[in-house]
């Protein structure tokens, strides 16, 4: 069984980000490659690409209802 498994290395053991599928107790065979840290310029181009291929009217919705903040926490808005 094969399974990818992003992890954290902190304190001499590796955590994994989300629960694996595997039984506590399994041995396996960790295959390490460490992940490249964004930088701010490329979360600055991800963010410009947030719109790509919306028309007008759908990123007026999106904004819409990213404003009215009550769809994401209710009526309880401080």
């Amino acid at each position: 069984m094969r399974e990818n498994i992003d992890a954290i290395y902190e304190r001499g053991v590796f955590r994994p980000l989300k629960h694996p599928a595997i039984p506590d107790g399994q041995h396996v065979r960790l295959l390490v490659e460490a992940l490249e840290e964004a930088t701010t310029e490329d979360m600055l181009e991800l963010a410009a690409q947030v719109y790509d291929g919306l028309s007008p009217q759908q990123i007026d919705e999106i904004e819409e209802i990213a404003i009215d903040r009550r769809d994401f926490f209710g009526d309880k808005i401080s």
